[in-house]
């Protein structure tokens, strides 16, 4: 290996010596009058635009101004080719001795990868085909006193790549595509509802009541009011009372809080949108969703099969499966389910590999199965309907069964990615479903109850389909991820130690 070439230092040279290194250099540069943090540099244009825009049979000279981090360096004498990377994509760079001068060329020479710089200079190719940039004019921007990531193994400890999500971007092109896509799908997203007449609407994120859905709350408190607050679990209660007001077409793109476990699927922070249509009820939102995820699966990837490996390929192709809680829980418990005693259900259960026993309330040893044994089996897209009441307590009642409501969860890749509702607008019936949760959770009554909540529904809310999309559970869908960590920036983590 020329002993000039700077592309493998980083394997040979422990980080704590580079990093006395490289601020030893830091001390040249400013003794010499110059600056290792520079200042903006004007003009730039994205890699990507300069390759699209390259005119190859030109007679006229074709001038750019590009910046990026340097990710390869190659010295081969009086001349070295250097790899800058921005944004979007990479960009070789020639600088030669003669053009720089000795000064310049000596300092750029000493250069490493990893510094930030910025360069002017003119498009040719080379002998092997490159586009690249002959060197006129550059800047350090921003020096790096610590070396990336080895380049041919990157980041392999996983728990690395989480807490430093920025040498994960820069090292690893799957990572940072999913993360490009994941912006491009928020934007689809929007486009979408705007197209469908929706508007976008903000609600609180600090309650003093934690409601929409039964979580665990993070808790806080407000000194300047002397009151206990609560992060958002969900921010349906709110979005309701729009409703009430007059808002007929809201979503909302919103985090929601849960003080929870951590898990391949779960985040105690995650991003959902919700979504709220008057005089719609849970087949409006069906439809709406059907149409929106495979809008945005076309738009983002130009396809609706969804390959996650060789023996897993998602179909978005609609209309999608629709099959009753009870028929699915009858496929894999049995035809008799629901027809013998609790006890035989319990019993049942356990022979089923299930932790339950005669303490749980009956729809708990039910939804058990549904849980553990059904949903992770429902890969391809599947709305799931008709649950049971205690299950939802904010949606209406099915017409021909009350003790079953009118609602969706649609699963696809073997997670919930979205509940939709026939939401609940009878203020009468919404009270004695609160206290009846209220009483199975037990405590205070009155603490559990949201009596604004009710007071909003009392001066009466339109019929609506309301729903909550799993945006990190979407993402991990389209686009093959394992694991949500994957597809949240910065997930949480246990403090290191």
């Amino acid at each position: 290996m020329n002993k000039e070439n700077k592309e493998n230092i980083v394997q040979e040279v422990p980080p704590e010596d580079i990093f006395a290194q490289r601020m030893s250099k830091v001390n040249e540069i400013v003794s010499a009058g110059d600056t290792p943090f520079g200042s903006a540099f004007p003009d730039t244009i994205a890699v990507n635009d300069v390759k699209e825009s390259f005119v190859e049979d030109s007679e006229e000279e074709q001038k750019v101004v590009i910046a990026g981090r340097i990710t390869a360096f190659r010295v081969m004498g009086k001349s070295i080719f250097a790899d800058v990377k921005d944004s979007c994509d990479r960009m070789q760079v020639y600088v030669k001795k003669n053009d720089l001068g000795d000064d310049e060329f000596a300092k750029f020479k000493k250069l490493d990868i990893g510094d930030i710089i910025g360069v002017k200079g003119a498009l040719f190719v080379t002998r092997m085909g490159e586009l690249t940039v002959k060197v006129e004019e550059y800047s350090l921007l921003s020096k790096s006193l610590r070396p990336l990531p080895e380049k041919w193994h990157g980041l392999t400890d996983i728990e690395q790549r989480y807490r430093q999500r920025y040498l994960d971007l820069i090292v690893n092109e799957k990572s940072r595509d999913v993360f490009i896509k994941r912006c491009s799908i928020i934007r689809e997203i929007r486009k979408f509802l705007e197209t469908k007449g929706f508007i976008e609407v903000e609600t609180p994120m600090l309650q003093p009541m934690a409601g929409g859905a039964a979580a665990k709350p993070f808790e806080t408190y407000y000194d300047a009011l002397h009151s206990p607050m609560f992060m958002r679990i969900a921010p349906e209660l709110y979005l309701k009372r729009l409703l009430v007001g007059g808002f007929e077409k809201i979503y909302e793109l919103n985090r929601n809080f849960r003080n929870e476990g951590m898990s391949r699927r779960h985040n105690p922070e995650f991003t959902m949108i919700e979504i709220y249509q008057a005089y719609g009820d849970c087949r409006t939102m069906m439809d709406l969703i059907e149409e929106l995820v495979t809008t945005v699966a076309m738009n983002v990837f130009g396809t609706l099969v969804i390959e996650h490996s060789e023996d897993k390929i998602i179909d978005l192709t609609r209309p999608w499966k629709r099959a009753p809680y009870k028929d699915l829980v009858r496929e894999k418990a049995g035809s008799d389910w629901f027809d013998i005693s609790f006890e035989e259900r319990v019993a049942k259960g356990k022979d089923l590999g299930l932790k339950v026993d005669t303490t749980m309330p009956d729809f708990e040893v039910t939804n058990e199965v549904y849980e553990k044994l059904i949903e992770n089996t429902l890969f391809q897209p599947t709305f799931v309907t008709r649950l049971p009441a205690e299950l939802v307590p904010l949606a209406k009642a099915c017409e021909d069964d009350p003790t079953l409501v009118d609602v969706f969860e649609l699963e696809i890749n073997g997670q919930e990615i979205a509940p939709g509702y026939s939401e609940l607008n009878d203020p009468i019936e919404q009270r004695r479903r609160f206290e009846e949760q209220a009483a199975r959770e037990g405590g205070d009554a009155a603490e559990k109850i949201d009596e604004d909540f009710l007071v909003a529904l009392e001066h009466g809310m339109p019929p609506a389909g309301g729903m909550g999309i799993g945006i990190d559970r979407l993402v991990m869908m389209l686009t093959g991820a394992e694991s949500i960590r994957d597809v949240v920036l910065f997930p949480q983590l246990r403090p290191k130690k």
